[in-house]
């Protein structure tokens, strides 16, 4: 039976070669994944075991500069650390944000990636931390050192002056070099700034202080003894460990942030194979019923039912070998590809090998092997059902009317529980999301059921349109299409899953980015919002600097603060009286001019749950632990935008030593112009670390995740797509294929070529647009379903149905008939029509 399964699987190469397609995309997918978050996570494992070699104690505070409660590491603590028996040389660290400008002025880097930190000589002059390729470190106040990446994207060399903004006005260095380094910020696609010790103290933290400090042990000294003796003498505040487990903590934060990338793209691997054992089992069952003349002949001459039925799953098992092969070679191109394309990003991937572990081809080829064979069971198990009696007779075995029943009626009861399920889960809210997910695939494995019986009356509904349009063609497409119900559901099963996944992704995105956009658009007067690119918070000479700007016509900062009332603490914001010319706010009593007067405003909902109203005296605790009382001034409906407490800026002053400006939003006289822009430009100095922002960078930027998100789903369900148009291509050919006799008898009496292969094109097209509309019906379900579950959470919420979208979909499906049709048709075209009359 093995020497019969190879000698068919050699036999029909080319009705197989789409299956192993199927199976060579979903395991290059897995087996690609695998080895590259492998790989990511040896080289990023490496790069941290690297960073902490030659590190035996590392010491960390939580001081901040605008808390002068929290002490860092004295310069004489440090000494003292230096002094103790078994310590090589113990360095201090202090850092920040830096943002360096290109040519253009503009950062180099994403923001949150730049930092700043100091350059920290030992004894042989050099900062073990940097290899410099170029110059030497700074060692004087107005130099700096760059990193390698940095330097070459602002065309910088040793002796230049470049411009630096940290969290205050831009200043300009000279650059006194250039090195190499494996700071996982700089990795990211970010830059590092070095400065002398004493700048980067006074820039970061205070003078004489470090935030952090790393020890290097003298040859045989313990870490565990210099740990505790290093713990004896810092501040309860301070935090050590040593150099062995710090890089063992930080392996397990790889390897846990590297799942989660490696749970999504399984995922997505997953619903490929998915859609793939659609296809297969679509494959296996057209060749059983192809062969039931030699499959009934076999049991006729002695083959047993479980042999008959080894000899398909042998076929299905080699063929997955074959797959799984070729999968896991393009796998690995796959992982190489995502390693490049990381670089191409701006990502700089530690130097490392390719790693290719035991579990990785374990999953290859288990998954390819596992898939086919599990696809393959079921026409299989029919196979092992012909009688032998078959091989008196040429006509395939068809399935019973009992079967269909039992068929139907087992579809019709999932879909309708997983149905309700989604429904339940949609009125439950945010707790309703598991249901709806488990209520989302009973349905769909329901649907899928169901498709051939929904096929007959779905085509039905379009024949006399094709009919109509395309004459004998159409009509004899459309009766083709729904010959054999099982395999055009089977092929537009496929379809429908991943359009079901699609239009359910694009629902869901395109209503949260219409609700974040309106929520923008109805909440925000101002014209400008300036911030820091690092996310820090503004300087207060930021602040000044616009208040002077020409065309400024109304200006309130967002200043965080907090007040605690009875016990209770409130978030709040510092604000003008200007507010209500930058925001959309209305009062819904009393006036928010009152701001003015040194009185508060609240959120209609925050002072209906406190029991406040406007007049009310309410006696605070300020963020200095100082007390006092504050009238209500206002009370006015929420803001989206906005704190629910609003205090004057000057009260908040009071109470903090540095104030924590996030925003400064502002109106100019015409609106946002690039005159506008450039006189907000050059009022800050030019500085490439703050962002002035107009009403649309302000929409992109709340919106534009979503729309980055889309397009990264779109992309890995590309995958299940291609199989599913790989499905329709097979089940096409394959049905010329058992339909020559057919093909010739319908040229003999005069279908010319020309109206074959127009036949053909629209079986693909039918069949393709009835998977196309069941998965956009679905996928808009459960968009909106998905959607119910946020509406608490989002402001002006309301279902979007992205009817363009959609209408893309179909025309995409069609074309993907149309497409796949091409082989098919052209081979049915050239039939030769007196040997195909001949064919059995």
């Amino acid at each position: 039976m093995f020497r019969t399964a190879l000698r068919n699987v050699l036999a029909h190469k080319a009705r197989l070669l789409m299956t192993v397609l199927a199976v060579v995309l979903g395991v290059a997918f897995v087996s690609g994944t695998l080895v590259f978050t492998d790989t990511l996570g040896n080289a990023f494992r490496n790069q941290s075991a690297k960073s902490y070699e030659d590190v035996a104690v590392a010491v960390s505070t939580h001081a901040d500069q605008r808390d002068d409660k929290t002490p860092g590491i004295t310069a004489a603590t440090l000494k003292k650390i230096e002094g103790l028996a078994g310590v090589d040389t113990a360095t201090g660290r202090v850092s920040g944000f830096a943002g360096v400008a290109d040519p253009d002025g503009k950062l180099i880097g994403t923001g949150w990636s730049n930092t700043g930190g100091n350059y920290s000589p030992g004894k042989n002059g050099k900062d073990s931390a940097y290899t410099f390729i170029d110059g030497k470190g700074p060692d004087a106040a107005d130099r700096i050192a760059l990193d390698e990446q940095t330097a070459k994207k602002g065309e910088y060399h040793v002796g230049d002056r470049v411009r630096v903004a940290t969290n205050g006005p831009v200043k300009e260095y000279t650059l006194s070099g250039v090195f190499t380094t494996e700071d996982g910020a700089v990795n990211a696609g970010g830059s590092l700034v070095l400065f002398d010790t004493p700048v980067a103290q006074k820039l970061y933290l205070r003078a004489g202080e470090f935030r952090d400090a790393t020890i290097s042990a003298a040859a045989g000294a313990s870490e565990e003894k210099l740990l505790a003796e290093v713990k004896a003498l810092l501040s309860d505040d301070a935090d050590a460990k040593t150099g062995t487990a710090l890089a063992d903590e930080q392996a397990k934060q790889i390897k846990s942030g590297l799942s989660n990338l490696n749970t999504m793209l399984l995922a997505f691997a997953a619903i490929a194979l998915f859609v793939g054992v659609f296809l297969i089992a679509n494959t296996f069952t057209m060749l059983v019923a192809q062969r039931t003349k030699e499959l009934a002949l076999m049991r006729a001459v002695g083959a047993s039912r479980r042999q008959v039925k080894r000899s398909v799953l042998l076929e299905a098992a080699v063929v997955g070998v074959i797959a799984s092969v070729v999968g896991f070679v393009l796998g690995l191109g796959l992982a190489v590809g995502l390693r490049s394309a990381m670089s191409l990003m701006g990502g700089k991937m530690p130097a490392g090998p390719l790693i290719i572990s035991p579990t990785a081809v374990a999953a290859a080829f288990g998954v390819g092997v596992l898939i086919t064979v599990l696809a393959a069971w079921l026409p299989a198990r029919r196979a092992a059902k012909i009688a032998p009696v078959a091989a008196m007779s040429s006509v395939h075995a068809v399935a019973t009317v009992k079967s269909l029943v039992l068929r139907n009626s087992i579809g019709a009861v999932l879909a309708l529980l997983g149905g309700a399920g989604i429904v339940a889960g949609a009125a439950a809210g945010s707790s309703g999301r598991t249901l709806i997910g488990v209520g989302a695939f009973v349905a769909l494995v329901g649907v899928i059921v169901l498709i051939p019986l929904l096929s007959r009356p779905v085509i039905a509904l379009v024949r006399p349109l094709l009919q109509r349009l395309f004459g004998v063609s159409g009509k004899l497409a459309a009766q083709n299409a729904v010959r054999n119900p099982r395999r055009t559901g089977a092929t537009a099963s496929a379809l429908a899953i991943g359009l079901t996944l699609v239009t359910g992704i694009s629902v869901l995105g395109v209503t949260l980015g219409q609700a974040i956009d309106r929520a923008t658009t109805d909440n925000i007067k101002a014209d400008y919002m300036i911030t820091m690119a690092s996310g820090n918070p503004l300087d207060e000479s930021a602040l000044a600097a616009l208040e002077k700007a020409p065309g400024v016509t109304a200006l309130s900062p967002q200043q965080a603060a907090h007040i605690k009332v009875d016990g209770d603490y409130h978030s709040a914001s510092g604000v003008t009286p200007d507010v209500q010319k930058v925001f959309a706010v209305n009062a819904v009593s009393g006036s928010l001019d009152s701001l003015g007067k040194g009185e508060i405003a609240v959120g209609e909902k925050t002072a209906k749950s406190n029991g406040w109203k406007t007049g009310d005296t309410l006696p605070v605790t300020y963020e200095d632990d100082k007390k006092g009382t504050l009238k209500v001034g206002a009370l006015y409906e929420e803001n989206d935008f906005l704190q629910p407490v609003l205090m004057p800026k000057n009260i908040v002053d009071a109470h903090q030593s540095r104030p924590e400006i996030r925003e400064v939003w502002l109106k100019t006289d015409g609106g946002a112009s690039k005159s506008n822009e450039q006189a907000l430009v050059d009022a800050l100095g030019d500085n490439p670390a703050m962002s002035v922002m107009d009403r649309q960078d302000i929409r992109d930027m709340f919106g534009g995740f979503i729309n980055q998100a889309l397009n990264i789903m779109y992309g890995l369900l590309a995958m299940a797509l291609i199989i599913a148009v790989l499905g329709v291509v097979n089940t096409l050919a394959m049905s010329v294929f058992e339909r020559q006799q057919e093909i010739g008898m319908l040229r003999a009496i005069g279908l010319d070529r020309r109206r074959v292969k127009r036949m053909i094109r629209l079986e693909a097209v039918v069949i393709s647009l009835f998977g196309a509309v069941v998965g956009v019906a679905l996928g808009t379900f459960l968009g909106w379903a998905i959607g119910q579950t946020l509406k608490s959470s989002i402001p002006d919420y309301a279902l979007v149905i992205p009817w363009d979208r959609i209408g893309l979909f179909l025309v995409l499906a069609a074309l993907v008939g149309v497409l796949a049709a091409l082989w098919p048709a052209r081979s049915a075209a050239k039939l030769n029509m007196l040997t195909a009359i001949k064919t059995e």
